[in-house]
């Protein structure tokens, strides 16, 4: 690992020294070839000899800020510190690693822009500093003063927070050359790295050692160590990313190098948010699963892993395109567009993909049903296992399985037994016609006293009568409801009550009555007739009626 580390670091140096010997070597044999070799004078004729002059003067071994500030256009203002301006204005291009490539510079005076209106500018970068650009100013080729203008502020958005007085005080340090590069510079270099490190170890001890003391105390240990922790040191890395964003443009490392290695920490920027996010969504779906605890559904169990899955993907998607945006700096507007219309043909091609999918939104929120619930709706008559965000599960009695789209069951009418408070037992007792009316009258009144002692018998509402004379019994109703919450327990309160109607029917001598059939012979000789004599006397039937009622007022009266 450490060897490692040191071969790291050799690298790191190399690439430094020969990207700043090329690029010293480079600017030389520039101004060599264009004005040495050919016995010309310096001069502002066109876009490439100004960027040359500018550059070149502001080289360590030719410095003259005075003679670069000739490339100004300064205009009526003469009141400005022309030098400083030229020096901030190559710390600009420096600290935002401005690559100047001379073969793609035009050598033309009369050169026009056709992105500009085909007017006589010359652009650096006009996607991330349109403000820095070349003017034609009479026959010379100068900064515009637009540009001259937008130094300070540019100036300041390149080195924030007053990160640019190091650019005065690190070069204090010596600048002797190593491996290409100044001791200042690979001074500040290890000096990055040491506080890079130190941050990170402060940091992850901080919130290894405080943020989990803080949770113990709120009783939150678990959460801390699972879910924040890992969130934490994620956002540890994300502020070293920052600082070195910050400080390495201080360096005035090469441009070469310090455009590669902007463009990493811009890439890691957006990645290491995402990975945050990530993280993030684990809490969110503790948070939610936690709630779900508490509810009596069982639908809203199953969704918080629908729903972490779906957060996650929406963060990679999210993340994915801010990558693309700010790191790669990849235009994903087309790319938005194109998706736009692809996914408008591919509602139409997946509508009852999409009906299912909001039919599963619809049954999460109205949930008109739980897993465990035992439903009918047309031919689906079964217990619900899973509902997922395409279909539901539900397993018949047949023990077979049925995916049914969600789509339809949104539409469809259910009958959810599963949400009874009570389940409702009716049955007809049969006894036989020779039963006395008082001997009626105590069993009805023992099979409600057997409804009133069982624990799991609704006892504010049931209904047992002797109510019908059917064709061969007389017919008492008997009908309970049972407390209970499931089929199975509903099946266990049946059995019970129906053995305890039986023990109490035995004990009484009560006889169950069941189809027969009665021969009756009209007459024998010798024998008198079955068929009761009639009598023709209305007297006779008054009288016998007013005995009855009689008798069962008596009744009522004692």
């Amino acid at each position: 690992m450490i060897k490692a580390g040191k071969f790291g670091i050799l690298i790191f140096l190399m690439g430094f020294y020969f990207s700043g010997l090329k690029a010293q070597t480079t600017l030389k044999e520039l101004w060599d070839s264009k004005y040495a070799q050919n016995g010309e004078e310096p001069d502002l004729s066109t876009p490439y000899s100004t960027i040359l002059f500018f550059f070149f003067h502001l080289d360590e071994v030719n410095y003259s800020p005075e003679d670069a500030s000739k490339a100004l256009e300064i205009g009526k203002n003469n009141n400005i510190d022309t030098e400083k301006l030229a020096v901030r204005l190559k710390q600009i291009f420096e600290g935002n690693g401005i690559i100047l490539n001379f073969s793609q510079i035009p050598d033309d005076p009369d050169f026009t822009d056709s992105l500009a209106n085909n007017q006589s500018k010359y652009f650096f970068d006009s996607r991330h500093f349109p403000q820095i650009y070349l003017e034609k100013k009479g026959e010379e080729w100068k900064f515009s003063s637009q540009t001259v203008s937008q130094i300070d502020k540019l100036y300041h958005e390149t080195y924030p927070y007053g990160t640019g007085r190091l650019l005065n005080l690190l070069p204090k340090l010596g600048t002797q050359v190593y491996f290409g590069i100044h001791f200042w510079q690979l001074a500040g270099i290890f000096i990055l790295v040491f506080l890079l490190f130190l941050s990170h170890k402060l940091l992850t001890v901080v919130l290894d050692k405080g943020l989990l003391y803080f949770l113990q105390r709120f009783g939150y240990e678990y959460l801390g160590e699972k879910y924040l922790l890992p969130v934490a040191k994620v956002m540890s890395i994300y502020l070293i990313i920052v600082f070195s964003v910050l400080f390495i443009r201080v360096l005035q490392l090469p441009a070469e190098f310090v455009s590669w290695l902007i463009k990493i920490l811009n890439v890691a920027k957006p990645l290491v948010i995402t990975i945050v996010f990530y993280k993030v969504a684990d809490i969110v779906s503790m948070y939610f699963s936690k709630l779900a605890e508490k509810t009596e559904s069982n639908l809203d169990d199953q969704l918080v892993p629908l729903l972490r899955k779906s957060l996650k993907t929406l963060v990679i998607i999210v993340g994915t395109l801010f990558v693309l945006k700010d790191g790669l700096e990849i235009d994903i507007v087309p790319f938005l567009t194109g998706l736009s219309i692809g996914g408008l043909a591919f509602a139409l091609a997946a509508q009852d993909t999409i009906k299912n999918f909001f039919g599963s939104i619809m049954i999460f929120i109205d949930r008109p049903f739980q897993v465990g619930d035992w439903i009918t709706s047309g031919e689906v008559d079964g217990t619900v296992e899973e509902v997922g965000f395409r279909s539901t599960r539900i397993r018949t009695f047949r023990n077979s399985v049925m995916y049914i789209p969600n789509g339809k069951i949104a539409d469809a009418t259910i009958d959810n037994h599963g949400l009874r408070q009570y389940r409702r037992f009716y049955c007809t007792l049969t006894i036989t016609y020779d039963t006395p009316s008082d001997l009626i009258e105590t069993f009805v009144l023992g099979l409600r006293k057997i409804v009133e002692a069982h624990p799991d018998t609704r006892k504010d509402v049931f209904n047992i009568y002797f109510n019908n004379l059917s064709s061969y019994s007389l017919d008492i109703m008997f009908y309970i409801f049972f407390q209970v919450p499931t089929w199975q327990e509903e099946l266990k309160c049946r059995h019970e009550i129906l053995i305890q109607i039986i023990n109490l029917a035995n004990s009484l001598g009560v006889r169950f009555a069941f189809p027969t059939q009665t021969m009756h012979m009209e007459s024998f000789p010798e024998k008198k007739s079955l068929a009761p004599s009639q009598s023709n006397d209305m007297n006779f039937y008054k009288a016998r009626l007013q005995e009855f009622l009689d008798k069962e007022l008596t009744k009522k009266e004692t």
